[in-house]
């Protein structure tokens, strides 16, 4: 495998690939460095200026999760190095990285993870058809013929396939319908936080560095929305070089892929991530040098920027309205013929899908609100509140639960509408509602859980209690309906204008572009750094069309069907003490309220504090495949098992009826083991080690804020509070030797079910780290993007 790379990559084409790159990364430091006095000039007008639109009525937790782990169970994983499936331990942790142990016994006895992948650009995919589609697409040189022998063959029916265009491919596989649609949604939410990696409360170095990508981009040709600007500014810069240099390298390489289509596409695919991983670390280095140089230059431009505000806000009105008098009835014209009679169309495509997401975030809300209080008045009361709350306020982060908010937004349809605009795809659109969707849960749950626990001194008793929730619920539901009509037109105006603006810049540029240069005389030396012509340029024709796209979002809501507020219903905080309320500790529902002591021997609790949460309920002896996870959502458990009421009644009357009915619900299992992980930025792959004795169980406690919820049911574990073993960094990952498969049906001893004396021996090995790039050791660790 490593004859293959240097092969196709001589010592002539990674200097070609360095090159390049480095000149990609030099042009984009420069809109950075622009960009970045922009940005740092309106953090400190915002600041001292104040303004935003209208106060929200929710609650927002500033720590979703910590320590937590989101989902784990067992899965089969293709490996390409030997050819064979192989049963895996995944456990994703709360930044949402995929990390996968040989087997369950490995991640309990705190050995290292086999693979850490960051899936941020990646796409889920669920056939292989859908994947030789993609392979065929982007293979150089001409496409293969239909007929070809698949270039994988699965075991099952159900297959997971995650497809990057330039790194490595992981292929999976499920033995059920039901596991491989958890799975689905595990991996979609892994996918769709991991994409959004750009943290959103930055207010300086985010917007600059956005801005900078798309004026590098349109520096290029390359207007409206981008498919790629995925992950950590590493990985976003990573795409765009990718973007640039590829097509050069498919000519230069694709015609000495010798072959067929598999043998092409598998050296391919391994030449593609092994360009890539040496992309990312040129451009990692580079970016943080970038940032360096501008972080310490900002102390003087802050003060620059608070002693001269006044002046500076002037330069840049004088500027706009010369720039508004020379581009402004262009641009109006543009939008009159080319924009205007479109906006209530893509209003339309957009606010039904989103609007159904919306609706059903708050209906899962108000079930599991329901069901928890329904639980607590037939269960004894404050004994359960403690460990119900504990599930309840991972809610927003549960894969499974929040599956069919997110579908909503898989309508979305802008086929018309693509071409014309040059809309990439409505990926863009899909995921960003989905992530307002999970904030707007969560929001609710963190306001619920608040209010709830400043009223729990007031009363003991069980029947006010059931009150007193059902009081609250009605409360925050009032408060979503409103700031999620908030949050859903924000959205639709943001979406509007990342739709029109790139086209009116590219339809305006032939007759506008050439007049900017004359603009800059306009501008003060000593301001030059913070008004930029060409964004006051984009400000100006972005003012041409946001009138019709205020109006058409104000029109929208008027209609009933959309279940928007108007803009002229504002409701003023009615709570003027529950913000403070946030401001307070975070709250322990488990130490709190945590019930009973468990009366379960010693041996029994150290058993379950070694699992996390259950999604079906296995005999461990039994099968050779089985899922833990976050589940427990009412309709994927059986009635007889559960007693669960029906579907959420229609009324707050039928609700309070329904509260006398009697059902049962087994306390779920805790867990304590402590896993760490850290996801690093590059393939590495590595032998499974061993730990030490006396450290054997316990990991030291690293990582970010996590975020995932608790489960429900008998069928269901509890939560694990604490992080997962943390890998070391490693060297680069394996690169895949074949595609072509000839795979039986796993087997229990080839899925490693049995496995109390492979870990002991694997513990056993001296650890060892194959070099950058390439492994022939199938045993590796592997730490993807």
């Amino acid at each position: 495998m490593g004859d293959v790379i240097s092969a196709h990559l001589d010592d002539a084409r990674r200097q070609f690939i360095a090159e390049k790159t480095g000149k990609v990364l030099t042009d984009f430091a420069r809109f950075y460095e622009e960009q970045y006095g922009v940005a740092l000039f309106n953090s400190v007008r915002y600041e001292i200026e104040g303004g935003g639109g209208p106060q929200a009525q929710l609650l927002h937790r500033k720590v979703p999760l910590e320590d937590r782990t989101i989902f784990s169970g067992n899965l089969f994983q293709y490996m390409e190095e030997n050819k064979k499936w192989r049963n895996r331990y995944s456990v994703v942790p709360h930044n949402y990285g995929l990390v996968l142990y040989e087997n369950k016994l490995a991640y309990e006895r705190g050995l290292q993870p086999r693979i850490l992948i960051n899936s941020a650009g990646y796409k889920v995919l669920t056939s292989v058809d859908q994947y030789l589609e993609l392979i065929n697409s982007s293979l150089p040189g001409p496409a293969p013929k239909s007929g070809n022998a698949t270039v994988l063959k699965c075991p099952t029916q159900f297959p997971l396939i995650l497809w990057h265009p330039y790194a490595r491919h992981y292929y999976f596989c499920m033995m059920t319908g039901k596991e491989h649609e958890k799975w689905r949604a595990v991996f979609q939410d892994c996918v769709r936080h991991c994409n959004n990696g750009i943290p959103e409360d930055s207010k300086v170095e985010a917007p600059a560095f956005t801005d900078a990508v798309r004026m590098y981009r349109q520096s290029k040709e390359q207007y409206g929305t981008w498919d790629m600007l995925c992950g950590n500014e590493a990985q976003v810069l990573s795409n765009l070089v990718m973007e640039e240099i590829l097509p050069e390298l498919k000519n230069m390489i694709g015609p000495r892929l010798k072959g067929k289509a598999q043998e092409r596409h598998r050296v391919w695919i391994q030449v593609s991530d092994a360009v890539y991983r040496m992309v990312y670390d040129q451009t990692k280095a580079s970016y943080d040098a970038a940032v360096s140089a501008c972080e310490h230059q900002r102390p003087g431009m802050q003060g620059t920027i608070r002693t001269d505000m006044d002046q500076i806000i002037q330069s840049k009105e004088h500027l706009a309205s010369k720039i508004k008098a020379s581009v402004l009835s262009k641009a109006e014209i543009c939008v009159r013929n080319h924009v205007q009679p479109y906006i209530p169309s893509i209003l339309e495509a957009l606010m039904l899908p989103t609007s159904q997401g919306f609706a059903e975030v708050r209906e899962v809300f108000f079930k599991e609100v329901t069901d928890m209080n329904m639980n607590i008045v037939n269960e004894g009361g404050m004994e359960k509140l403690g460990e119900y709350m504990a599930k309840l306020s991972q809610l927003a982060f549960h894969p499974v639960k929040m599956q069919p908010c997110y579908e909503k937004m898989d309508q979305l349809k802008l086929e018309g509408l693509q071409q014309r605009f040059d809309v990439s795809s409505a990926s863009v659109f899909k995921q960003r509602a989905q992530i307002l969707m999970r904030q707007q849960m969560d929001d609710a749950v963190y306001t619920f859980e608040t209010l709830l626990h400043q009223e729990l001194g007031k009363t003991a008793d069980k029947d006010e209690l059931c009150k007193t929730i059902q009081r609250i619920l009605e409360r925050v539901l009032k408060k979503y309906d409103y700031d999620s009509s908030t949050v859903r037109k924000k959205f639709f105006r943001e979406a509007l204008l990342q739709i029109t603006i790139p086209f009116l810049l590219k339809k305006l540029a032939p007759t506008c572009k050439g007049d900017l240069p004359k603009f800059q005389e306009l501008i003060f030396e000593d301001f030059a750094q913070f008004i930029l012509v060409e964004n006051t340029y984009e400000e100006v024709v972005l003012q041409s069309v946001m009138k019709d796209i205020m109006l058409a979002v104000k029109e929208a809501a008027v209609q009933r069907k959309h279940n928007l507020y108007r803009d002229s219903i504002v409701m003023h905080n009615s709570d003027p003490n529950l913000h403070l309320l946030a401001e307070g500790t975070p709250i322990d529902w488990g130490e709190e309220y945590g019930g009973q002591q468990d009366p379960d021997p010693p041996d029994e609790k150290q058993r379950r504090a070694k699992q996390v949460v259950s999604v079906i309920h296995v005999d461990e002896g039994a099968l050779p495949y089985d899922v833990t996870s976050l589940e427990g959502s009412p309709e994927s458990t059986e009635p007889e098992d559960l007693g669960r009421s029906p579907s959420s009644p229609g009324s707050v009357k039928e609700l309070r009826g329904m509260l006398v009915k009697e059902f049962q619900v087994e306390a779920p299992l805790t867990a304590n083991e402590k896993v760490e992980e850290q996801l690093s930025n590059g393939t590495v792959i590595q032998e499974s080690k061993a730990i030490p004795k006396e450290k054997e169980g316990k990991a030291p406690a690293e990582g970010h804020p996590a975020e995932f919820p608790g489960a429900q049911h008998d069928e269901e574990r509890e939560v694990i509070a604490t992080p997962p073993a943390s890998p070391a960094k490693l060297p680069s990952p394996a690169l895949p030797e074949e595609v072509q498969v000839e795979c039986p049906q796993p087997s229990d001893q080839e899925t490693g079910e049995e496995v109390s004396s492979q870990v002991c021996e694997a513990a056993a090995e001296p650890s060892s780290a194959t070099g950058h790039g390439a492994t022939e050791d199938s045993e590796g660790v592997q730490t993807e993007f």
